[in-house]
């Protein structure tokens, strides 16, 4: 046990450090423009501010329509920290919603929640126009859409540097191509988990672009339209949380104490553990050696998705214990003594580093 306790303290400081580039911030502040002028267009600013987060956090278009959902609509009051504004052009609401108390309201009216540690995308975004086509680099003033798009989505993405080689590989063939392995090879130093890739065209005053995901090996595709870079940019963002949220949510009373044992643990993986686990309820039951074990509260393929982000490998499941042969004890008269009763199997999910 103070091994444990040792770990806890030890790690308080490395939380914060590690892995922060799969973690979403600033989930529950949400900016929307203000349409109109007076305190109604605000009213309506940040309604829509609570169904942007609901999105952000199920991934469900249905989910606004829940009767929970229409209930906070009614009072938003009670689940928001503060409401502030940014001048524009446009004008914008910026609303600060209470984690605790939002998640709380969600969960009552049995929506799947998505935590905030999500998977990193690597965005190859090329724009084609009557002036050319041109990827979108990291440093370009071309990303700025796609930011904020990813961010009003609550999605984590990263951008490529766009050098030569980079728009060499990144063309328009390559990224409507089914094969992702010259993506993936050139993605190698961005260290993302997933691959997004988008072919944007402009067309008659209006924007539409075919997008690819692959999560693994596992691939979406689909169509978005927008009447700018921008629209178009958020129909993308929001089309790509709906197909990765449902591999990641956790829906009330669908889940069950489940085991967990990771191997290969030291101080950094610990902390690192500990994030992702959070939306679990994790309970540390024992550390023998690297090898840490955890009651848990989810859904064993929701957990190895989650496990999955983290890097961790999944190990095989421990093989049932031998019996040992019973050991001679004396007992009465004519009464074989009854061997010892076989160690049960660890009946759990089993992960390396």
């Amino acid at each position: 046990m103070r091994f444990i306790q040792y770990l806890a303290v030890a790690c308080a400081g490395l939380i914060a450090a590690t892995a922060q580039a799969e973690t979403v911030s600033g989930l529950y502040q949400v900016r929307e423009p203000v349409d109109g002028q007076g305190s109604d267009a605000r009213t309506q600013a940040t309604a829509k501010a609570l169904d942007t987060l609901v999105l952000r956090l199920t991934g469900d278009p249905k989910a606004i329509e829940n009767p929970a959902v229409a209930a906070l609509r009614k009072n938003p009051q009670q689940i928001i920290n503060q409401v502030g504004s940014e001048a524009g052009p446009p004008e914008s609401v910026v609303v600060e919603f209470d984690p605790g108390s939002t998640e709380r309201a969600l969960r009552q009216g049995g929506l799947a929640l998505w935590g905030s540690n999500r998977p990193s995308i690597l965005g190859w975004w090329l724009n084609d126009n009557v002036d050319g086509s041109s990827l979108v680099g990291d440093g370009q003033s071309s990303a700025e859409p796609l930011r904020q798009a990813a961010q009003h989505r609550g999605l984590p993405l990263r951008l490529p540097l766009a050098d030569l080689q980079e728009q060499l590989v990144a063309n328009a063939k390559q990224l409507e191509s089914k094969d992702p392995a010259p993506l993936r090879e050139a993605a190698d130093r961005y260290g993302a988990d997933a691959l997004l890739a988008v072919h944007a065209q402009e067309a008659d005053g209006k924007w539409q672009g075919k997008w690819q995901l692959w999560l693994g090996d596992q691939r979406e595709q689909g169509t978005a339209q927008g009447a700018d870079q921008a629209s178009l940019a958020d129909a993308v963002m929001l089309a790509i949380s709906t197909r990765l949220a449902p591999r990641y949510v956790i829906r009330p009373g669908a889940s069950s104490d489940l085991q967990l044992q990771v191997q290969g643990m030291n101080l950094q993986r610990y902390a690192e553990l500990g994030r992702v686990l959070e939306p679990y309820g994790p309970r540390l039951q024992s550390a023998e050696g690297d090898t840490l074990t955890y009651t848990v509260s989810g859904n064993r393929e929701q957990l190895r998705a989650q496990l999955g982000l983290a890097h961790l490998q999944e190990a095989p499941s421990e093989p049932a214990p031998v019996a040992a042969p019973a050991p001679v004890v004396e007992g009465a008269p004519g009464q074989p003594s009854a061997p010892p009763a076989p160690a049960a199997p660890f009946d759990g999910l089993r992960f390396h580093w």
